[in-house]
């Protein structure tokens, strides 16, 4: 969002300060309104085309604490910074009590002013992106899963397009986490089985006399315990398309009878007769299957026949610029999913997100989304909401000292690269620094 899109209301009963801030909004681009009564300024700080308010804590018609009160029931989500003279950082403390978002001690700097400005539309601008994705996750189809634009997934999206339409065998390679069961689901979605079923196996999951079974199913009284008849994953994938996943760890027993599935169409039901199926077939794994084959633990005429067109699909930590996407679509899909408001993350969480190198890849970061979701506080995700394993990896910044610096300009690049860590929470800042948060007030006035 640019400065040209905010609109911003300054409330104060000294016309040479408006007259100033105006001047100032004016050549920075924001549009503004401003009040110098009583009256006009209850009106702008209900108005719900405002999105940032100033307003000067002590005039002699009303209170500033007053105001704050009338915006905060009538357009909560306005963002207010309090202007304050110095001598009065009680009162500021009050507001921020009352629901300020900051504020800034006369007189103040223009640096300082636009500072706060700065981080106030750096919030609106989280919080209308997070609303589109509330009213865009209603809409998401099969046609948005591959969600990501990195080159990396650019590729595999290709390829998955291309492929979709044929008859031909899938093999799907890569890490676990990755993605595989998403991209055979999106292939089946876009074949022309698609109104038939997609049937998904784990053939890790399931011991070897039981995985037979379940692909082929059995007649009763085949087996003790046979005790009805059943049809396999195969018979019940007819005309759609059967998922193996995890089809580097299929028993060499069951290797051959699949070769059979894929050459001739055909199995047999375990106790029963010979049927015959039209299946599409993709497959996936997360080991080296060549290495297998040399290994002499896969069917080398198998690989070759499920080899047909091969997709390898790249871990998160090679795909970085998908992060946000991604991360953003979790959110939005977790808060739904658990009946709670879209909570904003902040830049910071962002970054931080996008500093790991995700070894649990996309399954993983929606675990992290998640779980920031539920124990979100204040509807904002900060490093706060990340895992201590995430979290405690991350590098907190530095500032640069040299000889010459003075003991007080080396105390204000500490207190400084605190704040930014934190985002500006004084709260957090004072107790890493291990001040008072109203010490940190008083550093801050001084400095303005």
């Amino acid at each position: 969002m640019t400065s040209s899109n905010i609109m911003i209301a300054i409330v104060d009963d000294d016309t040479g300060v408006v007259s100033s801030l105006e001047r100032l909004l004016q050549r920075e681009g924001f549009a503004y309104k401003s009040a110098t009564t009583a009256p006009d300024a209850i009106k702008l700080a209900t108005d719900p085309e405002v999105d940032i308010l100033l307003c000067d804590l002590v005039m002699p018609d009303i209170s500033g604490i007053e105001v704050l009160k009338a915006c905060r029931r009538a357009a909560p989500k306005t963002i207010t910074i309090v202007m304050t003279a110095h001598g009065t950082i009680e009162n500021a403390v009050e507001a921020m009590r009352q629901g300020a978002y900051d504020f800034i001690t006369k007189p103040f700097k223009k640096g300082a002013l636009l500072a706060a400005i700065n981080r106030a539309t750096e919030k609106i601008s989280l919080a209308a992106e997070n609303t589109k994705l509330r009213q865009a996750l209603d809409s998401i189809t099969s046609e948005d899963a591959l969600i990501g634009d990195s080159l990396p997934w650019l590729a595999v999206r290709k390829t998955v397009r291309q492929a979709a339409p044929s008859s031909a065998t899938i093999l799907l390679q890569g890490e676990s986490g990755t993605g595989k069961e998403l991209v055979a689901k999106d292939v089946h979605t876009h074949s022309n089985r698609s109104r038939s079923p997609f049937v998904a196996i784990n053939c890790a999951a399931i011991p070897e006399s039981i995985l037979e079974a379940e692909l082929f199913g059995y007649e009763r009284g085949a087996f003790t315990g046979a005790v009805r008849r059943s049809d396999g994953k195969f018979t019940k994938a007819h005309n759609g398309t059967l998922f193996l996943d995890e089809i580097g760890d299929m028993p060499m027993s069951l290797q051959s009878k699949l070769l059979r599935v894929l050459q001739e169409g055909q199995f047999d039901r375990i106790g029963g007769s010979t049927e015959t199926v039209d299946v599409r077939i993709v497959c996936a794994s997360n080991r080296d299957l060549e290495q297998a084959v040399k290994d002499g633990t896969f069917r080398e005429d198998l690989f070759y026949r499920i080899n047909v067109i091969s997709i390898n699909l790249p871990p998160l930590r090679d795909r970085k610029d998908d992060i946000q996407s991604l991360a953003r679509y979790f959110l939005a899909k977790h808060a739904r999913k658990n009946d709670v408001p879209i909570p904003l993350m902040t830049r910071s969480f962002l970054e931080a997100l996008e500093g790991h190198e995700w070894p649990g890849n996309v399954r993983e970061l929606q675990n992290v989304i998640e779980r920031a979701v539920v124990l979100q506080v204040n509807g904002q995700l900060n490093m706060e909401a990340l895992p201590g394993p995430i979290k405690d990896k991350l590098v907190k910044p530095s500032f640069n000292i040299s000889v010459g610096m003075t003991l007080k300009e080396t105390e204000d690049a500490l207190i400084e690269a605190t704040l930014a860590f934190h985002e500006g929470n004084k709260n957090k800042a004072a107790t890493l620094l291990g001040i008072t948060p109203r010490t940190l007030y008083r550093w801050q006035q001084d400095r303005n």
